[in-house]
């Protein structure tokens, strides 16, 4: 389903559960990778920032017991409930006197019904298995025989050549390091030159690059989700923005020089 209509979709939900729950103030959705969905129209950025972070600090150090699914926050003025459904994250925001039972049976029962319904009218592509036609079995034919054993001939006669694709010699392009940041940045994703991943999808014309290789001249490495550089002024640069998790990873800071390739295989 188009991106556009899922979030349309979500974001008509949020309206309607305000509608029901008068009680919950904000509400917006985000994913796993920290990237927002859909947000009602009252929901200011300085929260979704204060809730995303808060969150990702209570990720981090619930790992070591098997991950959360939820998490209530008592504030000074109201309460920040965060719920996983499936591969989303929903956030509201109410006041001290909500009936939390109320507020947790409305959320937890519309909005899966409606991400079900999402994927219900999903297109057939997102299947990974499709079924396999029913064939039914051939009849043996003596003319099919005497075809198939002229055709071994020939191919014992005249071998077929195996073409094999012959990939273009990849690209190493040397950028400056700056940080990625900003909100519900990607803490798996750098950002680059737009030129640059252009004239990478126009050596591989067959293939669109959505990753790339990240190494430091000290022989560090990883592979990230690649993206272009939003702040106009960053382009044509060589500048890479990366997160502070990938750069504790390389063991790089903001200023210094890092070798990237399109990752193909």
């Amino acid at each position: 389903m188009d991106n556009e209509v899922y979030a349309f979709a979500l974001k008509n939900t949020l309206d309607e559960i305000q509608k029901i729950c008068p009680e919950i103030k904000n509400a917006f959705v985000f994913t796993k990778n920290r990237e927002l969905i859909a947000r009602d129209e009252d929901t200011p950025e300085k929260t979704i920032t204060r809730a995303v972070n808060a969150f990702e600090e209570m990720l981090e150090k619930a790992q070591a017991i098997g991950g959360v699914e939820d998490v209530t926050i008592e504030g000074v003025n109201g309460r920040l409930n965060i719920s996983q459904l499936d591969e989303i994250y929903l956030v509201t925001v109410t006041s001290k006197q909500a009936d939390l039972d109320y507020v947790n049976t409305v959320t937890h029962v519309i909005v899966p019904t409606i991400l079900r319904l999402l994927e219900k009218f999903s297109p057939a592509p997102l299947k990974k298995n499709p079924p396999t036609p029913d064939m039914e079995p051939e009849e043996p034919s003596v003319e099919r025989d005497e075809e198939r054993e002229m055709e071994k001939h020939e191919d014992q006669l005249e071998p077929k050549e195996k073409s094999e694709t012959i990939l273009p010699e990849t690209p190493v392009n040397q950028l400056l390091v700056e940080d990625l940041k900003g909100l519900l940045a990607p803490s798996d994703t750098v950002r680059i030159d737009s030129n640059i991943i252009q004239e990478w999808n126009d050596l591989y014309e067959d293939r669109t690059i959505e990753e790339a290789d990240v190494e430091t001249f000290g022989g560090k490495s990883t592979r990230c989700k690649v993206k272009p550089i939003k702040e106009s002024k960053l382009n044509g640069q060589g500048k890479i923005q990366i997160p502070s998790k990938v750069q504790l990873t390389l063991d790089v800071k903001k200023g210094e020089l890092v070798r990237v390739k399109p990752a193909v295989e």
